[in-house]
């Protein structure tokens, strides 16, 4: 029987993902680089250790740039880009048909707290969660376990009465590694990405009906 319900953040609850690569590929266009997606990728969904696309023009390219300047013109190019996206379609629904049935509702994100909690206010969902999980809680965010085992902990919930709702690779590997069922439910950039583990996938989560979900999340 499911329980509870946990929800990745960026590129999942709001498209963060889409803007943050449009932003950093017009960068290194300027500075006559191409950031492919492939490259990209490896750090969707979790952190910059495997790549970090602020240092490495420097670090690979040896660019002579101010890191701060080229972080700055980076977050304002992908704040400008975030000013015209909204909650993903679905995301509402579901979290209010969780609410309705009763499910406990988590949240578990690669980001920090203060990224998360600043969009969750802006967004007015904050008070759907009675758990959420970030970079800050954990020593390994996705594709690790560790911020869904946590949550699921939080909720008191074991993996198989829990949904993990995700976008991304990493996410997706996160939440099977923790043993729950995993809906992917990709954005403009994620869905180019090659999904290796996952039990649904789904264009938009108005593709899924809920009632179905819960009665059979594998196959739903």
């Amino acid at each position: 029987m499911i329980k509870a319900i946990v929800f990745d953040f960026d590129g999942t609850i709001i498209d963060t993902e889409t803007a943050w690569y449009t932003a950093f590929r017009e960068a290194y266009g300027r500075h006559g680089v191409e950031l492919t997606l492939e490259q990209y990728s490896l750090c969707i969904g979790t952190s910059l250790h495997a790549f970090n696309p602020y240092e490495y023009l420097i670090t690979h390219h040896k660019l002579p740039l101010d890191r701060e300047q080229f972080r700055r013109d980076v977050r304002a190019r992908h704040a400008e880009l975030m000013s015209v996206e909204r909650v993903r379609p679905g995301i509402l629904a579901y979290l209010q048909a969780a609410r309705r049935s009763g499910l406990m509702i988590g949240l578990a994100s690669s980001s920090t707290r203060s990224w998360v909690d600043t969009y969750l206010r802006q967004l007015d969902l904050a008070s759907y969660f009675s758990c959420i999980s970030t970079a800050d809680d954990v020593k390994r965010v996705k594709p690790y376990p560790e911020l869904y085992v946590r949550t699921l902990d939080c909720l008191g919930v074991s993996p198989e009465e829990a949904i993990a709702i995700e976008d991304s690779p990493n996410g997706a590997k996160a939440a099977c590694a923790a043993g729950m069922y995993c809906v992917v439910v990709p954005n403009a950039i994620t869905k180019l990405l090659p999904f290796d583990e996952f039990h649904h996938m789904a264009d938009c989560l108005t593709d899924l009906e809920w009632e179905l979900l819960l009665a059979n999340p594998v196959g739903a």
